[in-house]
């Protein structure tokens, strides 16, 4: 397979094998060199560069690459510190309250249901969990929990466990049938799977920077669908929530048109530039050429593991796959492999016992069959 990226690109990718996007991917060299030209410049200059003007439109440049990612205007993009962060000010927005109730899955990342399990500790609303069989959730059991009283449907784009990817314009259909809103953690899947929210009417969609977008921990978007941006009053206020944010007059709020009326505050605006300059990135590539390109290394993968005899955990039908691929080998230690393999200098994550390998664009065929040549030296040690 050809690589898709330039060795300065992701520099530290022909140092080892890091097959752990899903964890936290490596950094674009761009966004890297962004974020420390910033800090060092406030670290020299203080506001003498990042002046009042510079602070007000600091995200101004991650709406347009946000929104040019999922296909939507700049308009509907909020910039953040985390995917968490932005969910939560939406949950106290979107305020579920009693005889209502959010459906989601039992296996989602906690950070995807916490926001709204702590609205519901106030309001009582019902918390709905579809649960798993053999760490899969069948799309048709969320469904069954979506009724006439469900006011958000809220489920990650693809599960971090096993890489289960959810069919968005299915449930979409499923919550709108209901008047429910549809809310998708996008964490796991943007940037490595395309997502058009036209296409599949999504009415809110988190992503933070630190695992497919290639960007960095601190710095996140959230995009809201038009039609809410009128209803909704965001949970978490700060100086900037007002539309003129440098009228600084404590005896009101008018907040700003458009999804940065969640744009509350002050945070590491480094981060955020550097995610702008991961996003622009992976928009030149193209998010279908790195969906593809990923695919071909995890089919491989795939193949090598299943020649090996190993468990697959992750879904294998089309329609549920991502790249991530979790396995495990009967009467191994999941444990003790992926310790061998970190001596190896081959990076992966235990999740429910299998290892997750989820390999990203800067990796190559040569990585994954470095990797498959390192497990045969392992199993035969520790098995």
């Amino acid at each position: 397979m050809n690589s898709i990226t330039a060795e300065k690109d992701f520099p530290s990718a022909k140092n080892f094998v890091y097959l752990n996007a899903a964890n936290v991917s490596l950094m674009y060299s761009g966004a890297k060199n962004g974020i420390q030209d910033w800090f060092e410049d406030v670290a020299l200059n203080g506001s003498n560069n990042f002046d009042d003007n510079a602070e007000q439109n600091v995200f101004k440049n991650l709406h347009l690459a946000a929104a040019r990612l999922i296909n939507t205007s700049p308009d509907n993009i909020a910039a953040g510190s985390s995917a968490t962060e932005l969910l939560g000010s939406l949950a106290w927005a979107v305020l579920p309250t009693k005889n209502q109730n959010v459906v989601s899955t039992k296996i989602v990342f906690p950070s995807t249901v916490y926001p709204w399990q702590r609205v519901a500790n106030s309001t009582g609303c019902e918390i709905r969990l579809a649960k798993e069989k053999n760490n899969f959730v069948d799309v048709d059991d969320i469904i069954d929990l979506i009724d006439e009283n469900t006011k958000v449907v809220c489920i990650s784009h693809v599960e971090f466990s096993n890489g289960q990817t959810f069919d968005l314009d299915l449930l979409s259909e499923a919550a709108h049938e209901y008047d429910a809103l549809f809310v998708v953690d996008a964490t796991q899947s943007a940037g490595a799977i395309p997502i058009d929210v036209n296409k599949s009417p999504i009415d809110a969609l988190v992503a933070g920077a630190y695992k497919w977008l290639c960007g960095p921990f601190g710095a996140a978007f959230m995009y809201v669908a038009p039609h809410l941006l009128d209803q909704l009053e965001p949970g978490l206020v700060g100086f900037r929530s007002h539309k003129n944010m440098w009228d600084l007059d404590a005896s009101r709020i008018e907040y700003p048109q458009g999804a940065e009326k969640f744009e509350f505050s002050t945070m590491a605006f480094g981060c955020a530039i550097g995610l702008t300059q991961s996003i622009d990135y992976l928009n030149t590539i193209g998010i279908k050429n790195i969906f593809q390109y990923n695919k071909g290394l995890s089919n491989i993968l795939l193949e090598g593991l299943r020649s090996r005899n190993a468990v697959i955990t992750s879904p294998l039908e089309k329609k549920y796959s991502s790249s991530i691929i979790t396995a495990h080998f009967d009467g191994v230690d999941t444990e003790e492999i992926i310790k061998n393999l970190k001596i190896s200098q081959v990076f992966v994550s235990n999740r429910a016992g299998s290892i997750r390998f989820s390999p990203h664009l800067y990796n190559t065929d040569v990585d994954i069959q470095a990797t498959l040549v390192e497990l045969d030296k392992i199993i035969q040690i520790v098995s």
